[in-house]
């Protein structure tokens, strides 16, 4: 009997401590659930960088590279052979045609020209005194002819020597800065040699010549704009024409010839200057543009990603004219949304982000 108390008891106790443990767990339960519900509604926001979809006008281009040149440039030699006594010019220094760069020592040359004076004046007065007598037959027809070639001769051995020593004083043949003096005083010079004295560029105008291929040929014309950037001056534009295209294409090149003409008023444009060019082919006007940063291009395929309501949507778009900032949209984008343009390598289609600066 004392047995079955004891049993019953157990049972009861047993009873209510199973209820109670049940009851414990499954508040224990609930709660890590509503852990881990709130734990799935944290979403960490990607931060991006956005830009404006803009409307504006963007240009097809054709990039290359050249050096500027004189258009007007000269190379200065002797035309009389001697010494060079004097130097006028250096340099650097910008001369008007005509200027007198140096002079080739002259005494030879003065020496020269008096004894043509002498000699046209010895043959001139006996040439009059022959005319007296030739009217009254008293020399030979023959006789007088001679007499008047070696006149002529005498007057043109006479403009020679005059010529020979004005040429001594060596002239600027254009307008222009010296670019580089050759020669030193005291130095022999030959006359018509290759030995150049100086070299002179007129730098109001410059050139540059550029080689492109013959797929561009219908694409260009004369009058057409271009821009120049020069590596010694940073972030300035220069304008610059078409001025000469050549009809011929280089067989071995398959390219063609195109100058450029660049106006340089305040001669701050120097010849041999590095320049890039971009020859500007067509405009579309008032058209969607998208910063290139924002573009995202792989196995030709073109996306961006739009913001919407703090999510950022993938987006395909189609491109038209491009340059070094901007894209030209054709379809996909329109005027006034809002993509991103930095950090859009972490993001997926529909990922939540964070603006934190807007270009």
């Amino acid at each position: 009997m004392k047995y079955l108390k004891t049993s019953l008891s157990v049972k009861m106790a047993s009873a209510i401590i199973i209820p109670t443990l049940l009851l414990l767990g499954g508040c224990n339960n609930s709660g890590a659930a509503e852990k881990q519900v709130k734990k799935e509604e944290e979403v960490i926001a990607i931060p991006v960088e956005v830009a404006d979809v803009a409307t504006g006008n963007i240009s097809s281009n054709y990039i290359t590279t050249t050096i500027l040149e004189p258009k007007n440039e000269a190379e200065v030699i002797s035309k009389a052979a001697g010494i060079i006594e004097k130097l006028y010019v250096e340099e650097g220094d910008y001369v008007e045609v005509g200027t007198l760069l140096a002079e080739i020592e002259p005494k030879r040359f003065e020496l020269n020209l008096a004894r043509a004076k002498a000699e046209l004046s010895s043959i001139k007065h006996e040439l009059d005194r022959i005319n007296k007598v030739h009217s009254q037959n008293l020399v030979s027809t023959d006789t007088y002819d001679k007499l008047k070639w070696q006149y002529e001769a005498a007057k043109v051995t006479l403009e020679i020597a005059k010529l020979d020593l004005k040429e001594t004083r060596i002239i600027a043949p254009i307008s222009g800065y010296i670019a580089k003096r050759y020669v030193k005083a005291g130095n022999l010079v030959e006359q018509y040699a290759r030995q150049k004295l100086f070299h002179i560029v007129k730098q109001q105008s410059l050139q540059a010549i550029v080689n492109l291929p013959e797929q561009e040929l219908s694409k260009l014309k004369i009058n057409q704009q271009a821009s120049l950037f020069l590596t010694a001056q940073p972030n300035v534009k220069v304008d610059a024409i078409v001025e000469r295209i050549s009809p011929v294409i280089d067989s071995q090149t398959g390219t063609f010839r195109v100058t450029l003409k660049v106006d340089n008023p305040t001669n701050k444009l120097k010849s041999g200057m590095f320049a890039e060019v971009k020859l500007h082919f067509n405009t579309h006007e008032n058209t969607t543009l998208l910063p290139r940063k924002a573009l995202i291009s792989m196995d030709n395929q073109h996306t961006v990603y739009v913001i919407k309501d703090g999510k950022a949507n993938k987006t395909e778009v189609s491109l038209g004219y491009q340059d070094e900032e901007f894209v030209e949209i054709l379809n996909g984008l329109k005027s006034g949304e809002k993509v991103v343009t930095t950090g859009q390598n972490n993001l997926k289609d529909q990922t939540v982000v964070e603006i934190i600066d807007v270009i």
